[in-house]
């Protein structure tokens, strides 16, 4: 059996509905109160020490270097390289077959090496060198430029023939769990002639999928689009926080800044490409014909369903928005393609991001930006509440899964609550 067979069940307890079975087993980072960060694997509701593993002979045969799992980021591990990391995932699949007993009868080890998920606390799977936000999603493109610009030219000249992309702040993009507090800085009210400094009156999320690097280029040598995906490891959710007043008041003519960089939220598990290869997807038909070093064969999207759920300060969690990555124009090999066809290098562990993804119902749009009409037209909350943009004190989470065969490869949770203005 593959790593990916939907027969495959482990000797792990694996809950119905879990993110997290064996044919998934993402990477992460995590501590407990005796442990100091190092490498896991997750499956069902554990968190498998893979120090441990790789200490006591688990994972031999493979050419890992010594320590390697014993990091505080997962950046050494993946620099080892995509077919690397696929043999790894392949062995602790083998590990953790329902009838696989070098594991599973060795009480001993199974006592230290796999630990409660509720005793471990999850940081960032990575360092992130850089980080760069596409625009890669065409129904939120044209909604925001309809919002923002001209709603008979919503779509900018250039965005059909291109990933519209933006280099972001990398230092401040944080794990689900840390809380973010709201940005100050310019906005241009509607009835004055001059910005004020005040807190934006205009948080919002985006919903967002990003995925991650796993080899350094060279400086100068693009990488050709079917070479792409050797270049990149897994996805992780993302929240790309925006402060949409002072996003629009500063966007021309270089794009976001200060509206955008105070901070981004990921989730901390890496599912890898190689999990998600059930789940590929034809994406939208590209019209007008790509250049050709952005043309593509077979199926680059992915069938993953994504949500946002909102809980206020006062316990209440509602759906805001359900959609689903098949829906983003371009995909990541063209993202990653044109992000280097300059001559631009890449590291191990940048962070790329698809852009906001939203669908073709309102119920679908990604940001609240777009499903209230840039606050025109409040959302009604089940307990009464409304919103047109978020409040101090609302937690925004986020959630995706890819099922098929009886097979559901989650995320985990990307969730953050915003606090008040520091100052």
């Amino acid at each position: 059996m593959t790593a990916n067979d939907p027969k495959l069940k482990s000797w792990v307890d694996v809950p119905s509905g879990s993110d997290f079975p064996i044919q998934n087993l993402p990477f992460g980072i995590f501590k407990t109160k005796y442990l100091s960060p190092v490498a896991g694997v997750a499956i069902g509701n554990t968190v498998i020490d893979l120090v441990y593993l790789h200490e006591h002979g688990y994972l031999d045969g493979h050419g890992l270097p010594p320590g390697i799992f014993n990091q505080r980021t997962l950046n050494e591990f993946f620099a080892l390289g995509r077919k690397k990391v696929r043999e790894v995932r392949e062995r602790l699949s083998q590990l953790l077959r329902h009838d696989a007993d070098e594991l599973r009868d060795n009480r001993a080890a199974r006592e230290i090496a796999l630990i409660p998920m509720s005793e471990c606390q999850m940081l960032m799977p990575v360092t992130v060198p850089n980080y760069t936000d596409f625009y890669s999603s065409e129904e939120h493109a044209t909604n925001v430029g309809a919002l923002f610009r001209d709603p008979k030219n919503a779509l900018l000249p250039n965005w059909k023939y291109l990933p519209v992309g933006y280099h972001g702040r990398a230092s401040s993009i944080v794990v689900s769990g840390t809380p973010i507090h709201r940005p100050r800085g310019q906005v241009k009210l509607p009835d004055s002639d001059a910005p004020v400094f005040c807190p934006s009156r205009k948080m919002d999320f985006e919903l967002e999928l990003a995925f991650i690097t796993c080899s350094n280029t060279t400086l100068g040598r693009p990488i050709p689009l079917k070479e792409t995906e050797d270049h990149i490891i897994g996805f992780v959710l993302f929240n790309d926080w925006s402060a949409r007043d002072i996003q629009q008041w500063e966007y021309v003519p270089l794009g976001p800044f200060l509206g955008k960089n105070f901070g981004s939220t990921v989730s901390p598990w890496v599912v890898t490409l190689d999990a998600l290869e059930p789940f590929r997807a034809q994406g939208p038909t590209q019209n007008p014909h790509v250049l050709p070093y952005l043309a593509f064969e077979g199926a680059r999207n992915f069938d993953i369903q994504l949500e946002v759920l909102l809980e206020s300060p006062k316990g209440e969690i509602a759906t805001l928005s359900r959609t689903n990555a098949k829906y983003l124009y371009w995909n990541i090999a063209q993202q990653l393609a044109h992000h280097t066809v300059n001559g631009c290098n890449i590291q191990v562990g940048d962070l790329y991001a698809s852009g906001t993804i939203s669908g073709p119902s309102p119920g679908s749009y990604g940001s609240l930006l777009e499903l209230t009409f840039n606050g025109q037209k409040p959302l009604h909350l089940p307990g009464g509440e409304e919103r047109k943009f978020l409040e101090d004190g609302d937690t925004v989470i986020m959630n995706g899964h890819a099922e098929a065969n009886g097979v559901r490869i989650g995320f985990g949770t990307c969730s953050g609550k915003l606090l008040p203005a520091v100052g």
